[in-house]
């Protein structure tokens, strides 16, 4: 479960689990967890985080979006300031996200992983170990990579942001057609 900055208290009523924030009652109910991978989460999953939880939250799906790097160079750091830029353009801001290290456990907390390219797949087979599951994790776009933008002109972070959003549009028009269907 993603750390909340409010005290939390389960109680049990009626059969259904209850969170106390503080002083107020809220049902939470999750359909989905996605984290999206690159190298050092500065670039293109900052983007992917920042697109699908958009998309998602147009939908009216309450999924949980993160993003993690299979590096160390970046911790803590914002998004890279031309993912900030293209995102704001496309009326997103990823401005408050942090870089942070995927990690083995990520397995335990996500529903699925999306890896933004096959070298970012084959760190996270390496860093997961045993917790590695084939089924949870798959390249976002499937049979390609998502150029990495990270040393190029500003064109490269568009052409990524635009593979990014059709990918993510996909998962949304996946999402709803199932929810309609079940």
């Amino acid at each position: 479960m993603p750390k909340l900055q409010h005290e939390l208290q389960l109680f049990e009523m009626s059969g259904f689990w209850i969170l106390e924030f503080e002083h107020w009652f809220s049902s939470i109910f999750v359909s989905m967890k996605i984290l999206m991978v690159c190298l050092g989460n500065i670039c293109r999953s900052p983007l992917a985080e920042g697109i699908l939880q958009h998309k998602t939250n147009k939908a009216g799906l309450k999924w949980i979006i993160e993003s993690a790097g299979t590096n160390g160079y970046h911790i803590g750091e914002p998004p890279h300031p031309l993912s900030q830029k293209v995102a704001k353009e496309n009326g997103i801001d990823i401005s408050k996200q942090r870089s942070r290290l995927f990690k083995k456990e990520d397995f335990d907390e996500f529903d699925k992983i999306y890896a933004m390219s096959a070298d970012v797949l084959k760190d996270i087979q390496r860093i997961s170990k045993e917790k590695f599951n084939s089924n949870k994790v798959s390249l976002l776009l499937y049979d390609k990579d998502v150029p990495d933008p990270w040393s190029g002109p500003e064109e490269g972070y568009h052409e990524a942001y635009e593979l990014i959003n059709d990918a993510c549009s996909l998962i949304v028009e996946n999402a709803t057609l199932n929810k309609t269907t079940t």
